[in-house]
């Protein structure tokens, strides 16, 4: 089996791929578009992708994507991110002028690197950005990655636990080609939704779900195809089985003006 992910080897990407699936190929890719890409062409069976944080919330890229391409979540597993601040060997800490990073990583390190005086500088990845910092080559440039990545000689941990929140903790989805089918134990449904354009007609939305049986624990809206308008994002936890989701959302809610079940999987905390 061949598991896709955006990043380097050495990534908490990577390292939840290696979580679970410990037996597969491995595949990364630089960008969250050309993962969702190798998904749809067949190039890997399935898709592993950070989808929400702890700290800075949604990773809005495979939000985003994930209505605009045929793809069924079938799976969830949570990371705990523990960056470490790391240099070049024997650079000193007050030597520090850059931190290179995925962008979610330096934003989970913003107030630190604030209150340090560090330009933070994006990456496409955490892993990565530790092989661009010994290719520079220069002293005062550090990468925010996991502490697995400094395990060259040409590398020290500088800071051990270099984020702004004890709890950081990264939620990744698992990715099948559309069409998966419900496993008996699968309790967390995500979905997508539109409501009609009139006063109380989220709230209304709300109330019928709740009267259903769901259990909604994530709710956000993002924007839709047409300017001004917006779709709501939502995580339930229900019954488990087939019949756990179908009571929820079938028939449709009169209150939904449009829905698309994103995937059930079974949910990763108790």
């Amino acid at each position: 089996m061949r598991i896709g992910y955006q990043g380097e080897e050495g990534s908490y990407s990577d390292q939840a791929v290696r979580e679970l699936f410990p037996e597969a190929d491995r595949v990364g890719f630089g960008g969250f578009a050309h993962a969702f890409h190798a998904l749809r062409d067949g190039h890997v069976d399935r898709l592993v992708l950070p989808i929400e944080n702890s700290t800075t919330g949604s990773v809005l890229p495979v939000l985003d994507r994930l209505t605009r391409n045929r793809a069924s979540i079938v799976g969830e597993h949570l990371v705990e991110v523990r960056h470490a601040l790391i240099g070049l060997a024997g650079t000193a800490l007050e030597d520090i002028r850059t931190v290179r990073s995925h962008p979610q990583a330096l934003a989970q390190a913003d107030d630190r690197i604030e209150q340090a005086g560090w330009e933070p500088l994006a990456t496409h990845d955490t892993a990565g950005a530790v092989r661009m910092i010994v290719e520079l080559g220069d002293p005062s440039a550090a990468a925010l990655a996991p502490p697995d990545s400094s395990s060259g000689p040409e590398v020290d941990v500088l800071a051990y636990d270099f984020m702004d929140r004890s709890h950081n903790t990264t939620r990744f989805v698992v990715l099948a080609p559309d069409g998966w089918e419900v496993a008996e134990d699968a309790n967390k449904t995500s979905f997508v939704f539109a409501t009609a354009h009139s006063p109380g007609a989220l709230a209304l939305s709300l109330t019928e779900l709740g009267l259903r049986g769901a259990n909604l624990t994530r709710l956000e809206s993002r924007p839709a195809d047409e300017a001004w308008k917006y779709r709501f994002y939502a995580d339930m936890l229900h019954r488990p089985g087939p019949g756990g989701v179908k009571a929820i959302l079938d028939p449709r809610p009169a209150t939904v003006a449009e829905l698309r079940i994103l995937g059930t999987y079974r949910s990763a905390t108790p």
